[in-house]
């Protein structure tokens, strides 16, 4: 199991990076096409509770027609395997929306 707090390389990001996530900026960042509103607002909660049960909370911005959620490890100044473990989870919390 890697460290949690260990700060990932950037060609480590680049390895690990999820689907339609990038690395921008210091943070991972992916944008979600929900199609409307309403459904955005179904994936921002679930991405909220999904934030809680692993006490790692990303920013989140609704608007219609999507979601973009920005991850990074503040604590570290970095990305590390948490970031890059939620933003799997919240593409598959995207799938089954």
């Amino acid at each position: 199991m890697s460290n949690p707090k260990k700060v990932l390389s950037e060609k480590q990001i680049a390895d690990q990076l999820p689907e339609g996530w990038e690395f921008i900026e210091g943070e991972i960042v992916a944008d979600f096409k929900t199609g409307d509103f309403a459904t955005g607002v179904k994936f921002v909660r679930a991405i909220g509770d999904a934030a809680e049960r692993a006490n790692h909370h990303p920013d989140v911005l609704l608007t219609y027609p999507e979601v973009t959620v920005s991850l990074s490890s503040h604590d570290v100044s970095g990305i590390t395997s948490r970031d890059i473990d939620l933003a799997t989870q919240i593409n598959k919390l995207f799938d089954s929306i």
